[in-house]
């Protein structure tokens, strides 16, 4: 029996079993020994060189990056007809998280892996693929992706960049600026967007860095991810050949709108490696450093730091597997029609939107708080630039603006799957206002069961009718001008982003409850989270609730909120000690 999959931000009006998501302990051989390959050239070819690629020496970076594409790791996601491995989604998730351990390495890697490449895979003609993606997966060509523009960050369908079908109609002549592209100083092969004529929409364009008219500027001087090559791109009366424009006159935009979901759902993966290194070398500092005659890691404050770390990872993980199983799936039934590989993969990971939006927010958010604790655990050594921590801290902070600003994201959270709802993807708005009208029935009696994942689940159905609850009345009060009401949109976006988190760690922890010999573990990582995502919850829905309700409305439905956030509470200073007593145990990140 074909296993029915969730739409995008469906999850806020349907449940799944635990036995139909993925988990990490589920991953093949196969799969762990690519990971391990990743891991392996890290070690070898990039932490020994990670001083000088930090003094931007580009050079340096595109051989390190083509030695990579001949060991094959550039050709994860690519088919074999077109030299590379053809694996999973799942797996080049798992390529992206693992790589992200290396620093601005990372970033170069996943640019040309990504955005370079796919572009072309998923919207190029058969010649085009032909052409472009066989080296592009071997590193003999590296790839750049140019939407950005001066004027064109968030609003990317403003650019001014600009082509023209020239006389003898062979060629389109491109002029504009392009800025923060990352891989400029060395890439070979660009797709480019620009808007040809007085056309209202984008096209996008495969360009080639040594055209003539192609002028690449000096790299810029950034707070982090110093080894990337980041820099401005000009170009003047550059002559593209006609059969290098991606796909259809006009379906750049739509063509830069997939690749940017595909950005960040993987960038959710990649701050997972990044995360992982950073508590690992938290542990390892809190092992070896000794205040007052002791490890600093018998503190009680430093226990409760390295949990939270590994709780929000862990968290964040299981969202991130959960999400990528679904993505296959989507691709085996969409291939069924199409027929196509690459336009079947970039569909599937169109369709969730939302997922995608809210892994980008929760991951780089994740990250940031994790590489924060990590030089606060090192203390002063945290602030010197001996430590990988301190590259950590800096490399960290572009996550929330990399793929869409977080702001933008959160936006997208909510606006995207009120618009699937409004398409009849699921009946959102006929159980909002329900929820809503019967607001003063809502009491403390919502969760009565005492089994253990029983309970959960309906701590998880509650924070989801709260949810409900406020986008009814954000859009009954509001209307169509609730698009401005960027604060109201936050709260519920951070109420979904919490619950949907909250979610796939419950499912993961269920099915390790029935795997694992020692769960308790694993069921403290649950308590806690579902523990504290309840405040934010509350917090979020009270903040919205006071802004487009007042009087005895208001009270009503901040008297259903606080029923439906409670949670029972639990020995916080307990769970968190065990969490980080196996962290300090193994001096290792090992969950």
């Amino acid at each position: 029996m074909e296993k029915k999959l969730l739409k995008s931000g469906e999850f806020l009006v349907r449940n799944i079993e635990p036995a139909d998501v993925f988990i990490p302990e589920e991953f093949s051989e196969e799969q762990l020994m690519i990971a391990q390959s990743c891991r392996d050239f890290l070690e070898a070819e990039v932490y020994p060189r990670i001083a000088d690629l930090e003094k931007g020496d580009r050079q340096l970076m595109k051989q390190i990056l083509k030695k990579s594409g001949e060991l094959g790791l550039m050709g994860i996601s690519v088919p074999e007809e077109f030299g590379g491995f053809g694996q999973s989604f799942v797996t080049q998730m798992l390529v992206a998280e693992t790589s992200g351990a290396g620093f601005s390495f990372s970033v170069a890697f996943m640019a040309h892996c990504g955005i370079g490449t796919l572009p072309i895979l998923y919207y190029g003609g058969t010649e085009q693929r032909k052409r472009y993606v066989p080296k592009l997966a071997t590193g003999e060509l590296l790839g750049a992706y140019c939407l950005t523009e001066p004027g064109a960050g968030s609003d990317a369908n403003s650019g001014k960049t600009n082509a023209k079908l020239s006389e003898d109609g062979k060629h389109y002549i491109l002029n504009g600026q392009k800025m923060w592209i990352t891989n400029a100083g060395f890439a070979d092969t660009q797709v480019v967007f620009a808007k040809i004529d007085n056309d209202r929409v984008l096209s996008a364009f495969i360009v080639e860095s040594s055209l003539p008219g192609v002028v690449i500027g000096p790299d810029e001087h950034k707070m982090g991810i110093k080894g990337s090559s980041t820099a401005q791109i000009y170009y003047n009366d550059v002559k593209v050949p006609v059969e290098n424009l991606l796909g259809k006159r006009g379906e750049g935009f739509r063509i830069a709108l997939s690749i940017l979901h595909m950005g960040r759902i993987k960038l959710g993966a990649n701050v997972l490696g990044a995360a992982k290194k950073a508590i690992s070398n938290s542990v390892k500092y809190a092992n070896e450093r000794k205040q007052f005659g002791v490890r600093i890691s018998t503190f009680g404050a430093i226990k409760h730091k390295l949990a939270s770390q590994v709780i929000r990872l862990f968290a964040a993980e299981s969202a991130v597997y959960r999400v990528s199983r679904d993505i296959d799936d989507l691709i085996v039934n969409l291939k069924k029609d199409c027929g196509d590989t690459g336009r079947a993969t970039i569909e599937a990971i169109s369709h969730y939107a939302v997922e995608a939006a809210i892994l980008k927010v929760y991951g780089s958010e994740m990250l940031d708080f994790i590489s924060d604790e990590a030089v606060q655990i090192h203390g002063g050594m945290g602030y010197s630039a001996e430590m990988d921590v301190e590259r950590g801290y800096r490399d960290s902070r572009i996550n929330r603006i990399f793929e869409g600003t977080n702001e933008i994201n959160r936006l997208l959270v909510v606006d995207t799957a009120m618009k699937r709802a409004m398409k009849g993807d699921f009946d959102l708005f006929g159980k909002a206002e329900a929820l809503y009208n019967e607001a003063e029935k809502i009491t403390g009696a919502e969760v009565k069961k005492s089994e253990y994942f029983s309970k959960k689940t309906s701590y998880i159905d509650n924070f989801k009718k709260a949810i409900l609850i406020c986008i009814h009345g954000a859009v009954k009060t509001f209307e169509k001008g609730l698009i401005n009401e960027q604060e109201v949109l936050n709260n519920i976006a951070d109420m979904m982003i919490e619950t949907y988190v909250s979610e796939s760690l419950l499912l993961r922890v269920a099915r390790l409850d029935k795997i694992k010999e020692n769960p308790t573990l694993y069921r403290d990582i649950l308590d806690v989270y579902i523990y504290d995502a309840s405040y934010i919850i509350r917090k979020s829905a009270h903040d919205a609730i006071n802004t487009f309700a007042s009087g005895e409305k208001s009270e009503t439905l901040v008297r259903a909120i606080d029923n439906l956030s409670r949670v029972s509470g639990i020995n916080v200073r307990d769970s968190r000690r065990r969490i980080a007593d196996k962290l300090i145990e193994d001096n290792l990140y090992r969950f």
